[in-house]
Protein backbone atom coordinates (compact mmCIF):
# COMPACT_ATOMS: atom_id res chain seq x y z
CA UNK A 1 0.00 0.00 0.00
CA UNK A 2 1.52 3.46 -0.78
CA UNK A 3 2.75 4.78 2.49
CA UNK A 4 1.51 8.36 1.83
CA UNK A 5 -2.62 7.16 1.73
CA UNK A 6 -3.75 8.57 4.62
CA UNK A 7 -5.48 6.02 7.49
CA UNK A 8 -8.87 8.04 7.05
CA UNK A 9 -9.05 7.28 3.51
CA UNK A 10 -8.61 3.50 4.15
CA UNK A 11 -10.24 2.74 7.85
CA UNK A 12 -13.41 4.86 6.71
CA UNK A 13 -14.16 2.55 4.06
CA UNK A 14 -14.77 -0.14 5.86
CA UNK A 15 -18.49 -1.20 5.03
CA UNK A 16 -18.47 1.30 2.49
CA UNK A 17 -19.25 -1.44 -0.25
CA UNK A 18 -21.84 -3.74 1.99
CA UNK A 19 -23.90 -5.66 -0.02
CA UNK A 20 -22.13 -4.92 -3.06
CA UNK A 21 -20.92 -7.86 -5.35
CA UNK A 22 -17.58 -6.91 -7.61
CA UNK A 23 -16.38 -9.10 -10.33
CA UNK A 24 -12.52 -8.79 -9.89
CA UNK A 25 -10.58 -9.36 -13.46
CA UNK A 26 -6.97 -10.12 -13.28
CA UNK A 27 -4.88 -10.11 -16.75
CA UNK A 28 -1.32 -10.66 -17.34
CA UNK A 29 0.88 -7.77 -15.28
CA UNK A 30 3.57 -7.57 -12.78
CA UNK A 31 0.88 -5.66 -11.20
CA UNK A 32 -0.91 -8.58 -10.20
CA UNK A 33 0.83 -8.40 -7.10
CA UNK A 34 -1.02 -5.47 -6.07
CA UNK A 35 -4.75 -7.02 -6.90
CA UNK A 36 -4.07 -9.45 -3.83
CA UNK A 37 -3.88 -6.14 -1.31
CA UNK A 38 -6.97 -4.73 -3.33
CA UNK A 39 -9.46 -8.09 -2.92
CA UNK A 40 -8.71 -7.39 0.52
CA UNK A 41 -9.10 -3.89 0.68
CA UNK A 42 -12.90 -4.79 -1.15
CA UNK A 43 -13.62 -7.38 1.16
CA UNK A 44 -12.74 -5.18 4.46
CA UNK A 45 -15.02 -2.93 2.94
CA UNK A 46 -18.20 -5.72 2.85
CA UNK A 47 -18.13 -6.13 -1.01
CA UNK A 48 -17.94 -9.64 -1.91
CA UNK A 49 -15.21 -10.35 -4.72
CA UNK A 50 -15.47 -12.95 -7.49
CA UNK A 51 -12.23 -13.01 -8.99
CA UNK A 52 -11.44 -14.40 -12.33
CA UNK A 53 -7.89 -14.60 -14.13
CA UNK A 54 -6.84 -14.75 -17.34
CA UNK A 55 -4.44 -17.44 -18.47
CA UNK A 56 -1.57 -14.95 -18.55
CA UNK A 57 -2.64 -13.77 -14.76
CA UNK A 58 -2.13 -17.28 -13.69
CA UNK A 59 1.64 -16.76 -14.55
CA UNK A 60 2.39 -13.54 -11.76
CA UNK A 61 -0.17 -14.45 -9.05
CA UNK A 62 -1.71 -17.96 -8.42
CA UNK A 63 -5.48 -18.22 -8.10
CA UNK A 64 -4.79 -19.84 -4.66
CA UNK A 65 -3.80 -16.73 -3.03
CA UNK A 66 -6.82 -14.79 -4.66
CA UNK A 67 -8.97 -17.67 -3.36
CA UNK A 68 -7.95 -17.02 0.15
CA UNK A 69 -8.26 -13.40 -0.03
CA UNK A 70 -12.07 -13.60 -1.92
CA UNK A 71 -13.46 -16.95 -0.06
CA UNK A 72 -14.06 -17.47 -3.28
CA UNK A 73 -13.28 -20.33 -5.96
CA UNK A 74 -10.97 -18.65 -8.96
CA UNK A 75 -12.17 -18.97 -12.60
CA UNK A 76 -10.34 -18.84 -15.18
CA UNK A 77 -11.98 -21.03 -17.85
CA UNK A 78 -15.30 -20.30 -20.15
CA UNK A 79 -15.61 -24.50 -19.62
CA UNK A 80 -15.41 -24.62 -16.48
CA UNK A 81 -18.04 -27.53 -15.31
CA UNK A 82 -18.78 -26.36 -11.83
CA UNK A 83 -22.02 -24.27 -13.38
CA UNK A 84 -23.97 -26.09 -13.86
CA UNK A 85 -25.27 -24.91 -17.14
CA UNK A 86 -21.58 -24.07 -18.12
CA UNK A 87 -22.04 -20.38 -18.93
CA UNK A 88 -19.83 -18.68 -16.11
CA UNK A 89 -19.96 -16.13 -18.94
CA UNK A 90 -23.43 -15.48 -18.11
CA UNK A 91 -23.97 -16.88 -14.29
CA UNK A 92 -21.01 -13.95 -13.28
CA UNK A 93 -21.82 -11.24 -14.88
CA UNK A 94 -25.69 -11.48 -13.93
CA UNK A 95 -24.80 -11.39 -10.34
CA UNK A 96 -22.23 -8.60 -10.63
CA UNK A 97 -23.06 -5.63 -9.08
CA UNK A 98 -19.91 -3.87 -11.05
CA UNK A 99 -16.66 -5.46 -13.17
CA UNK A 100 -13.52 -4.27 -12.23
CA UNK A 101 -10.21 -5.20 -14.39
CA UNK A 102 -7.47 -4.65 -12.53
CA UNK A 103 -4.83 -5.32 -13.64
CA UNK A 104 -5.84 -4.43 -16.73
CA UNK A 105 -3.34 -5.09 -19.94
CA UNK A 106 -2.73 -3.07 -22.93
CA UNK A 107 -3.60 -6.59 -25.14
CA UNK A 108 -6.64 -6.83 -22.63
CA UNK A 109 -7.84 -3.24 -23.49
CA UNK A 110 -7.61 -4.22 -26.99
CA UNK A 111 -9.55 -7.59 -26.44
CA UNK A 112 -12.28 -5.44 -25.02
CA UNK A 113 -12.42 -2.87 -28.01
CA UNK A 114 -12.57 -5.94 -30.43
CA UNK A 115 -15.19 -7.62 -28.61
CA UNK A 116 -12.75 -11.00 -28.16
CA UNK A 117 -14.26 -13.70 -26.84
CA UNK A 118 -11.64 -16.28 -26.63
CA UNK A 119 -11.44 -16.68 -22.60
CA UNK A 120 -13.19 -16.22 -19.97
CA UNK A 121 -12.76 -12.80 -18.68
CA UNK A 122 -13.06 -10.65 -21.84
CA UNK A 123 -16.59 -12.95 -22.67
CA UNK A 124 -17.60 -12.35 -19.56
CA UNK A 125 -17.10 -8.63 -20.16
CA UNK A 126 -19.10 -8.44 -23.31
CA UNK A 127 -21.85 -10.49 -22.08
CA UNK A 128 -22.52 -8.48 -19.36
CA UNK A 129 -25.77 -6.36 -19.42
CA UNK A 130 -24.03 -2.75 -20.07
CA UNK A 131 -27.30 -1.29 -18.39
CA UNK A 132 -26.87 -2.12 -14.67
CA UNK A 133 -23.07 -4.07 -14.66
CA UNK A 134 -20.54 -1.46 -15.16
CA UNK A 135 -16.57 -1.95 -16.10
CA UNK A 136 -14.06 -0.29 -14.43
CA UNK A 137 -10.33 -0.25 -15.74
CA UNK A 138 -7.42 -0.25 -14.10
CA UNK A 139 -4.50 -0.07 -16.88
CA UNK A 140 -0.95 -1.30 -16.01
CA UNK A 141 1.90 -1.48 -18.51
CA UNK A 142 5.14 -0.04 -19.83
CA UNK A 143 5.34 3.46 -19.89
CA UNK A 144 6.23 3.21 -23.79
CA UNK A 145 3.03 1.16 -24.31
CA UNK A 146 0.84 3.59 -22.11
CA UNK A 147 1.31 6.18 -24.79
CA UNK A 148 1.54 4.21 -27.82
CA UNK A 149 -1.46 6.03 -30.47
CA UNK A 150 -2.36 2.55 -30.44
CA UNK A 151 -3.17 2.02 -26.91
CA UNK A 152 -4.66 5.67 -26.60
CA UNK A 153 -6.68 4.90 -29.29
CA UNK A 154 -8.14 2.02 -27.88
CA UNK A 155 -8.62 3.86 -24.60
CA UNK A 156 -10.35 6.55 -26.34
CA UNK A 157 -12.75 3.62 -28.09
CA UNK A 158 -13.24 1.87 -25.18
CA UNK A 159 -14.64 4.93 -22.87
CA UNK A 160 -16.67 5.43 -25.92
CA UNK A 161 -18.18 2.12 -25.45
CA UNK A 162 -19.24 3.17 -21.89
CA UNK A 163 -16.32 1.67 -19.90
CA UNK A 164 -14.59 3.56 -16.75
CA UNK A 165 -11.17 4.55 -17.15
CA UNK A 166 -9.32 4.65 -13.80
CA UNK A 167 -6.16 6.10 -15.07
CA UNK A 168 -2.73 5.16 -14.26
CA UNK A 169 -0.01 5.97 -11.83
CA UNK A 170 3.53 7.40 -12.56
CA UNK A 171 6.96 5.73 -10.95
CA UNK A 172 9.14 3.49 -11.13
CA UNK A 173 8.66 0.38 -13.47
CA UNK A 174 9.15 -3.46 -13.10
CA UNK A 175 11.45 -3.08 -16.41
CA UNK A 176 14.00 -0.09 -14.87
CA UNK A 177 11.76 2.62 -16.35
CA UNK A 178 10.05 5.58 -14.76
CA UNK A 179 6.97 7.07 -15.99
CA UNK A 180 2.96 7.30 -16.47
CA UNK A 181 1.86 3.28 -16.84
CA UNK A 182 1.77 1.88 -13.12
CA UNK A 183 -1.59 0.25 -11.73
CA UNK A 184 -2.84 3.02 -9.59
CA UNK A 185 -2.29 1.54 -5.73
CA UNK A 186 -4.75 -0.84 -4.36
CA UNK A 187 -5.89 1.93 -1.40
CA UNK A 188 -6.71 4.53 -4.53
CA UNK A 189 -8.41 1.65 -6.24
CA UNK A 190 -10.83 1.48 -3.66
CA UNK A 191 -11.28 4.61 -3.20
CA UNK A 192 -12.65 4.49 -7.02
CA UNK A 193 -14.57 2.09 -6.60
CA UNK A 194 -16.31 3.48 -3.02
CA UNK A 195 -16.88 6.99 -5.37
CA UNK A 196 -18.45 5.13 -8.18
CA UNK A 197 -21.17 4.23 -6.04
CA UNK A 198 -21.72 6.99 -4.06
CA UNK A 199 -24.96 9.57 -5.26
CA UNK A 200 -23.59 12.04 -7.48
CA UNK A 201 -26.14 14.67 -5.56
CA UNK A 202 -23.17 17.79 -6.11
CA UNK A 203 -22.72 16.64 -10.14
CA UNK A 204 -21.83 19.94 -12.32
CA UNK A 205 -20.86 21.67 -9.10
CA UNK A 206 -17.61 23.24 -8.39
CA UNK A 207 -16.86 23.22 -4.59
CA UNK A 208 -13.36 24.89 -3.04
CA UNK A 209 -12.83 23.41 0.42
CA UNK A 210 -10.27 24.41 3.31
CA UNK A 211 -8.80 22.74 5.43
CA UNK A 212 -6.03 21.87 8.29
CA UNK A 213 -4.65 25.10 10.49
CA UNK A 214 -2.41 27.97 9.19
CA UNK A 215 0.92 29.16 10.50
CA UNK A 216 1.73 32.31 11.48
CA UNK A 217 5.78 33.25 11.91
CA UNK A 218 7.23 34.81 15.15
CA UNK A 219 10.66 34.19 13.38
CA UNK A 220 11.83 31.87 11.14
CA UNK A 221 11.72 28.78 13.27
CA UNK A 222 9.15 29.68 15.45
CA UNK A 223 5.21 30.14 14.82
CA UNK A 224 1.90 30.27 15.86
CA UNK A 225 -0.81 27.69 14.97
CA UNK A 226 -3.46 25.23 16.55
CA UNK A 227 -4.38 21.53 16.62
CA UNK A 228 -6.27 21.57 13.95
CA UNK A 229 -5.35 18.15 11.82
CA UNK A 230 -7.18 18.81 8.76
CA UNK A 231 -8.87 15.53 8.89
CA UNK A 232 -12.47 16.52 8.57
CA UNK A 233 -11.34 18.94 5.63
CA UNK A 234 -10.31 16.30 3.47
CA UNK A 235 -12.88 14.19 4.07
CA UNK A 236 -15.42 17.10 3.30
CA UNK A 237 -13.36 17.36 -0.04
CA UNK A 238 -13.02 13.42 -1.16
CA UNK A 239 -17.34 13.15 -0.21
CA UNK A 240 -17.69 16.24 -2.41
CA UNK A 241 -16.05 14.57 -5.14
CA UNK A 242 -17.57 10.99 -4.92
CA UNK A 243 -20.76 13.05 -5.26
CA UNK A 244 -19.41 14.24 -8.34
CA UNK A 245 -17.84 17.76 -7.80
CA UNK A 246 -15.10 19.59 -9.10
CA UNK A 247 -13.34 20.33 -6.16
CA UNK A 248 -10.59 22.45 -4.94
CA UNK A 249 -8.52 21.81 -1.39
CA UNK A 250 -6.91 25.04 -0.19
CA UNK A 251 -4.90 23.06 3.37
CA UNK A 252 -3.18 24.32 5.59
CA UNK A 253 -0.04 22.62 6.33
CA UNK A 254 -0.78 19.28 7.28
CA UNK A 255 0.50 15.62 6.19
CA UNK A 256 -2.47 14.15 4.78
CA UNK A 257 -2.71 12.14 1.47
CA UNK A 258 -4.70 14.27 -1.15
CA UNK A 259 -7.80 12.65 -1.86
CA UNK A 260 -8.46 10.65 -5.43
CA UNK A 261 -9.77 13.57 -8.16
CA UNK A 262 -9.06 16.78 -5.81
CA UNK A 263 -6.77 19.51 -7.18
CA UNK A 264 -5.13 20.42 -4.11
CA UNK A 265 -3.50 23.91 -3.51
CA UNK A 266 -1.04 24.09 0.22
CA UNK A 267 -0.92 27.37 1.47
CA UNK A 268 0.99 27.72 4.96
CA UNK A 269 -0.31 31.47 6.76
CA UNK A 270 -3.78 33.22 6.71
CA UNK A 271 -2.49 35.49 3.85
CA UNK A 272 -1.17 32.92 2.07
CA UNK A 273 -4.92 31.10 2.47
CA UNK A 274 -6.43 34.30 1.81
CA UNK A 275 -5.19 34.90 -1.59
CA UNK A 276 -6.01 31.39 -2.68
CA UNK A 277 -9.59 31.13 -1.69
CA UNK A 278 -10.35 34.28 -3.12
CA UNK A 279 -8.75 33.59 -6.27
CA UNK A 280 -10.79 30.00 -6.71
CA UNK A 281 -13.59 31.60 -5.21
CA UNK A 282 -14.41 33.43 -8.45
CA UNK A 283 -15.20 30.15 -10.51
CA UNK A 284 -16.59 27.89 -7.45
CA UNK A 285 -20.49 27.50 -6.96
CA UNK A 286 -20.02 26.28 -3.29
CA UNK A 287 -17.49 27.70 -0.45
CA UNK A 288 -16.71 25.28 2.75
CA UNK A 289 -14.57 27.15 4.93
CA UNK A 290 -13.30 24.47 7.33
CA UNK A 291 -9.92 25.83 8.02
CA UNK A 292 -9.21 26.71 11.77
CA UNK A 293 -7.26 30.10 10.56
CA UNK A 294 -5.66 32.39 13.36
CA UNK A 295 -7.04 35.23 14.19
CA UNK A 296 -4.01 37.02 14.41
CA UNK A 297 -0.63 36.91 13.24
CA UNK A 298 2.82 38.84 14.33
CA UNK A 299 2.90 42.02 13.16
CA UNK A 300 6.30 41.76 12.03
CA UNK A 301 8.46 38.54 11.39
CA UNK A 302 11.98 38.14 13.13
CA UNK A 303 14.47 38.04 10.19
CA UNK A 304 16.49 35.60 12.78
CA UNK A 305 15.59 33.57 15.99
CA UNK A 306 14.90 35.70 18.72
CA UNK A 307 17.19 34.44 21.89
CA UNK A 308 16.96 34.21 25.06
CA UNK A 309 19.61 36.77 26.90
CA UNK A 310 19.59 35.17 30.69
CA UNK A 311 17.82 38.47 31.77
CA UNK A 312 14.70 36.70 32.12
CA UNK A 313 13.22 38.97 29.95
CA UNK A 314 10.31 38.25 27.02
CA UNK A 315 10.30 39.20 23.73
CA UNK A 316 7.26 42.03 22.97
CA UNK A 317 5.51 40.68 20.23
CA UNK A 318 2.82 42.94 18.90
CA UNK A 319 -0.60 41.20 16.86
CA UNK A 320 -2.48 42.37 14.10
CA UNK A 321 -5.74 40.68 13.14
CA UNK A 322 -5.91 38.55 9.78
CA UNK A 323 -8.45 39.66 7.19
CA UNK A 324 -11.75 37.23 8.00
CA UNK A 325 -11.18 34.60 4.67
CA UNK A 326 -15.19 33.43 5.58
CA UNK A 327 -16.79 36.74 6.11
CA UNK A 328 -14.43 38.04 2.71
CA UNK A 329 -15.87 35.68 0.03
CA UNK A 330 -19.72 35.58 2.29
CA UNK A 331 -19.64 39.32 1.16
CA UNK A 332 -18.73 39.17 -2.29
CA UNK A 333 -20.72 39.91 -4.75
CA UNK A 334 -20.81 36.28 -6.24
CA UNK A 335 -22.23 35.38 -3.17
CA UNK A 336 -25.05 37.95 -2.83
CA UNK A 337 -26.31 36.70 -6.11
CA UNK A 338 -26.64 33.40 -4.98
CA UNK A 339 -24.24 32.32 -7.72
CA UNK A 340 -21.98 31.01 -4.65
CA UNK A 341 -23.30 28.93 -1.57
CA UNK A 342 -20.76 29.33 1.51
CA UNK A 343 -20.71 27.58 4.31
CA UNK A 344 -18.91 28.22 7.95
CA UNK A 345 -17.42 26.17 10.30
CA UNK A 346 -17.06 26.73 13.88
CA UNK A 347 -14.36 24.88 16.05
CA UNK A 348 -15.65 25.79 19.68
CA UNK A 349 -14.69 24.88 23.55
CA UNK A 350 -17.97 25.91 24.85
CA UNK A 351 -21.70 27.09 24.42
CA UNK A 352 -21.25 25.19 20.83
CA UNK A 353 -24.83 26.40 19.77
CA UNK A 354 -25.30 29.95 20.90
CA UNK A 355 -21.62 30.00 19.29
CA UNK A 356 -22.30 28.80 16.55
CA UNK A 357 -25.44 30.81 15.74
CA UNK A 358 -23.21 34.24 16.78
CA UNK A 359 -20.91 33.12 14.41
CA UNK A 360 -23.69 32.33 11.10
CA UNK A 361 -25.18 36.09 11.62
CA UNK A 362 -21.40 37.59 12.01
CA UNK A 363 -20.14 36.37 9.21
CA UNK A 364 -23.65 36.63 7.27
CA UNK A 365 -23.45 32.62 5.80
CA UNK A 366 -26.83 30.46 5.17
CA UNK A 367 -25.23 27.41 7.20
CA UNK A 368 -22.82 27.20 9.86
CA UNK A 369 -20.95 24.09 11.34
CA UNK A 370 -19.88 23.51 14.75
CA UNK A 371 -18.16 21.58 16.61
CA UNK A 372 -16.34 21.10 19.96
CA UNK A 373 -12.83 22.18 18.46
CA UNK A 374 -10.49 19.96 21.66
CA UNK A 375 -12.97 16.89 21.04
CA UNK A 376 -12.35 16.37 17.72
CA UNK A 377 -8.55 17.99 16.82
CA UNK A 378 -6.36 14.97 15.52
CA UNK A 379 -9.41 11.88 15.35
CA UNK A 380 -10.91 10.21 13.22
CA UNK A 381 -14.48 10.98 14.11
CA UNK A 382 -16.09 13.89 15.50
CA UNK A 383 -19.96 14.96 16.09
CA UNK A 384 -21.34 18.17 14.21
CA UNK A 385 -24.13 20.47 14.52
CA UNK A 386 -25.48 22.48 11.46
CA UNK A 387 -27.10 25.43 12.30
CA UNK A 388 -29.07 28.04 9.38
CA UNK A 389 -31.54 30.72 10.35
CA UNK A 390 -33.92 28.90 11.65
CA UNK A 391 -33.12 25.55 12.65
CA UNK A 392 -30.19 23.54 14.68
CA UNK A 393 -29.60 19.94 12.88
CA UNK A 394 -27.04 17.60 15.31
CA UNK A 395 -25.34 14.87 13.10
CA UNK A 396 -24.18 12.87 15.78
CA UNK A 397 -20.90 11.17 17.03
CA UNK A 398 -19.75 9.18 13.47
CA UNK A 399 -16.48 8.87 11.14
CA UNK A 400 -15.55 12.06 9.87
CA UNK A 401 -15.83 10.68 6.24
CA UNK A 402 -19.58 9.75 7.23
CA UNK A 403 -20.08 13.31 8.50
CA UNK A 404 -18.51 14.73 5.66
CA UNK A 405 -21.52 12.47 3.09
CA UNK A 406 -23.96 13.73 5.40
CA UNK A 407 -23.10 17.10 5.04
CA UNK A 408 -22.35 17.23 1.18
CA UNK A 409 -25.76 15.62 1.40
CA UNK A 410 -27.42 18.04 3.35
CA UNK A 411 -25.96 21.05 1.08
CA UNK A 412 -26.73 19.52 -2.39
CA UNK A 413 -30.89 19.42 -0.83
CA UNK A 414 -30.23 23.21 0.07
CA UNK A 415 -28.62 24.38 -3.19
CA UNK A 416 -31.59 22.17 -4.90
Amino acid sequence: MNPNTSLLASSAADGDLAGKHIVLGLTGGIACYKSAELCRLLVKAGASVQVVMTEAATQFITPVTMQALSNRPVYSSQWDAREPNNMPHINLSREADLILIAPCSADFIARLVQGRTDELLSLLCLARPMTSVPLLVAPAMNREMWVHPATQRNMAQLQADGAVILGVGTGEQACGETGDGRMLEPAELLEDVVAFFQPKTLAGQRVLVTAGPTYEAIDPVRGITNLSSGKMGFAIARAAREAGAEVTLVAGPVALATPRGVARVDVKSAQNMLSAVVQHAQAATIFIATAAVADWRPAHAADHKIKKDGSGATPQLQFVENTDILATVAQSARAFSGALFCVGFAAESQDLLANAQAKRARKGVPLLVGNIGPATFGQDHNALLLVDAHHAIELPHASKLTLARQLVADIANRIS
